[in-house]
């Protein structure tokens, strides 16, 4: 007698990421992820189980810049698939500075940076960003390509 094998569900990981600008410059993360060279991101990070999107990057920003930020916008829902077969569901936010805090930053940081967007697109054609979002949320941001933060209900 065959049973049917029960449906494998792929698993979709919800992520946040948060594209902070002062001036010209953008809030950048450096991390240490093994490789030859270290990687390139916004403060980003996952949903935890019990949270929202909107708590998960307030609760990032912090942990990985050490920086208190106000959210100003939702850039929307980015859907990224890995080479390895990965599905990323990730909420891209904008956001300004308020001030700096006194924690420690999370130990996968190396160290923060404040960069232009010709710095990025230099570290992008040296394969140095986490991911192609990077880019595209900044180029997203800078054409106010934004909603209200009122689109997501928790």
């Amino acid at each position: 007698m065959n049973t049917p094998s029960p449906t494998v569900r792929p698993t979709i990981r919800s992520t946040v990421a948060c594209v902070i600008q002062q001036g010209e410059h953008f809030l950048m993360v450096e991390e240490d992820k093994g490789g030859a060279h270290t990687l390139f991101n916004q403060p980003a990070g996952h949903v935890e189980l019990g949270e929202g999107p909107v708590a998960a990057i307030q609760r990032e920003v912090q942990e990985e810049t050490a920086w208190q930020v106000s959210l100003t916008g939702y850039l929307g829902l980015y859907v990224f698939h890995t080479p390895e077969g990965e599905t990323f569901h990730s909420h891209g936010f904008t956001g300004v500075p308020e001030q700096p805090l006194t924690t420690a930053l999370d130990p996968a940081i190396v160290a923060t940076h404040w960069l232009t967007r010709d710095e990025i697109v230099a570290l992008a054609a040296a394969q140095r960003l986490r991911s192609p979002l990077v880019l595209k949320r900044i180029d997203d941001a800078l054409n106010h390509r934004h909603f209200p933060l009122s689109v997501i209900q928790e």
